[in-house]
């Protein structure tokens, strides 16, 4: 078989309480192998797929037998997005978290170094999208330096 279900990067209740250790057997030992499993199952007997990486084969549906193409999309996508998810997680290191600050208050005023922030006050989006506040944050996601915002993650660390 050639894709395996990759072990967790921390034990399963490294992540209480946040997420307890059931949820996550069952979501990795069970929800996340079925997605391997599946894609595993769909793959048989297509060698040219299969011989490939996660990456290569979701990144390139075009190029999988249509017969079996809604199944490596979907158990494919599942197997990455989960091996993502599981590595993005680490124990209560408290070294990010998402704040929200009053007024001109900000995290350094409480010994904290910010890496991003977004102004919204209606002065920075009131002439363009008047009380359309999520369509503004949706279009600041696209204006983002995230080499900038990069570098301060790093700095910070």
């Amino acid at each position: 078989m050639p894709f395996t279900l990759p072990p967790l990067p921390y034990g399963y209740a490294a992540l209480e309480p946040h997420i307890d250790e059931q949820t996550m057997r069952i979501h990795h030992d069970k929800h996340h192998a079925a997605y391997v499993n599946n894609l595993n199952a769909a793959l048989e007997g297509h060698a040219e797929p299969a011989s490939k990486s996660i990456e290569a084969v979701i990144g390139n549906l075009a190029a999988v037998p249509e017969a079996i193409r809604t199944a490596v999309r979907n158990n494919g996508g599942g197997h990455y997005n989960h091996t993502l998810f599981w590595e993005i997680m680490a124990p209560g290191d408290g070294k990010l978290a998402i704040e929200s600050t009053p007024n001109q208050d900000c995290p350094v005023m409480e010994g904290r170094y910010p890496v991003m922030g977004c102004d919204v006050w209606e002065h920075a989006y009131y002439l363009k999208y008047q009380n359309r506040r999520p369509d503004y944050l949706a279009a600041w996601w696209n204006v983002v330096n995230w080499s900038v915002v990069g570098e301060r993650y790093q700095a910070g660390r």
